[in-house]
């Protein structure tokens, strides 16, 4: 449940029908030494933070109010860097600026414009605010950032055959269905869609998996779900129950979504695994299997557990519970970037990160937990298990 903080920014976005949201970077507060300290904004939006378009060899800038969460207004300014860097970036917050700091990283920040020149602002760190504003409001901040426009979530434009694959699917149904269709049909439509899809890494492959699933879903509830939504409703009761119903869906699916990809990669790389099985804490994953664990024989260093996590800047703890007997963990995870204390915490408690390689970009190089790509973490596997590929 979302607190005060995280159900004021879904009525703010409601009510302005207009949100940018951003998982905040090492780059964004300086934690990669580049001296680039503020907010890069996504370019492709620019109309709804700045009057001043992404001229090439032009440098512009634009003053906003910006009034954040905690009663603090600052009066910032949105640059457009154009001869050199061609990005745009929110910056000049002030000394006492509280949201700027190293363990911000992976925060979301959420900025809804009442206009151009006037913002609210807010950082979200708890992921029960976090994943109820983005449940509710239908985004999901893949590339870092993600858009609510005009009352609605933006899908991004699609090749002509993906979209056309997509809403292929969707046509056939009048009700959900279960999440393993849902992953199967992503992969079934990258995979006829993109050439030499399957020769790409499984880091690759992963994201654009759980991307594609994500829009075929958004695909699938607007047409299910339109009728429901402009219907008369009984009464708020009626109302809140259809509003619980959607969200709730689009929890559980997140979640499955990935559990179901990486599934499915292990299989693929002929990684013996068992998914959600009846263990002490119940691990979302066991290599190699059940059995290998409940037999105290079998060797220790042979044994991952690993949590299936799309965001763990807390909720990593939770994996040291489960699998009790491997005392080293591991965490799958989509989280765009993670603060170094953070890091270090889960260092010392003996966990390590899978990450896909194209998101570990946003997270600091300095830290002392082993980060491993989807591919490396196969390969590493392997290797142990003395399983030739």
């Amino acid at each position: 449940m979302a607190s005060p903080v995280g159900e004021k920014v879904i009525t703010e976005a409601l009510s302005y029908k207009n949100a940018i949201f951003k998982f905040i970077s090492p780059n964004d507060v300086n934690a990669t030494g580049a001296h680039q300290t503020g907010f890069y904004m996504p370019k492709g939006v620019w109309e709804m933070y700045t009057p001043n378009p992404p001229q090439k060899g032009v440098n512009s800038d634009h003053p906003v109010r910006i009034e954040w969460q905690n009663g603090l207004v600052t009066e910032s300014v949105i640059y457009w860097y154009g001869k050199a860097k061609s990005e745009y970036r929110l910056t000049r917050f002030g000394r006492d600026f509280p949201y700027l700091a190293a363990d911000n990283v992976g925060d979301l920040l959420v900025l809804i414009p009442k206009n151009t020149s006037e913002f609210l602002g807010y950082v979200l760190d708890l992921e029960e605010d976090i994943e109820e504003v983005l449940s509710t409001l239908g985004v999901q901040p893949f590339d870092r950032w993600a858009v609510y426009r005009n009352g609605t979530a933006e899908v991004e434009d699609q090749d002509e055959c993906l979209s056309r694959s997509m809403f292929d699917f969707a046509s056939k149904f009048t009700a959900f269905p279960s999440g393993e269709i849902f992953s199967s049909a992503a992969r079934e439509i990258l995979e006829h869609c993109i050439k030499e899809f399957l020769k790409l890494k499984s880091d690759e492959k992963l994201v654009n998996y759980y991307k594609t699933e994500y829009r075929l879903f958004q695909i699938l509830e607007r047409q299910i779900c339109q009728e429901e939504i402009v219907r008369l409703f009984k009464d708020v009761d009626d109302f809140l129950q259809t509003a619980g119903s959607i969200m709730n869906r689009r929890k559980s699916r997140a979640g499955r979504s990935l559990e179901n990809h990486i599934d499915y990669l292990l299989d693929q790389a002929k990684v013996p695994h068992d998914v959600r099985p009846t263990l002490d804490g119940r691990p979302d994953i066991v290599i190699p299997s059940k059995d290998a664990y409940l037999n105290s024989s079998y060797p220790i260093e042979k044994l991952f557990v690993v949590g299936v996590k799309t965001t763990c800047k807390d909720r990593w703890r939770q994996v040291l519970n489960e699998g009790k007997r491997v005392k080293e963990k591991y965490i799958l995870t989509l989280q765009p970037g993670i603060s170094k204390n953070q890091l270090n915490e889960m260092h010392k408690a003996s966990v390590s990160l899978v990450v896909p390689k194209s998101i570990q970009n946003d997270y600091p190089k300095d830290s002392a937990i082993k980060i491993l790509g989807v591919e490396d973490f196969i390969s590493e596997v392997n290797e142990k298990l003395a399983i030739s590929k």
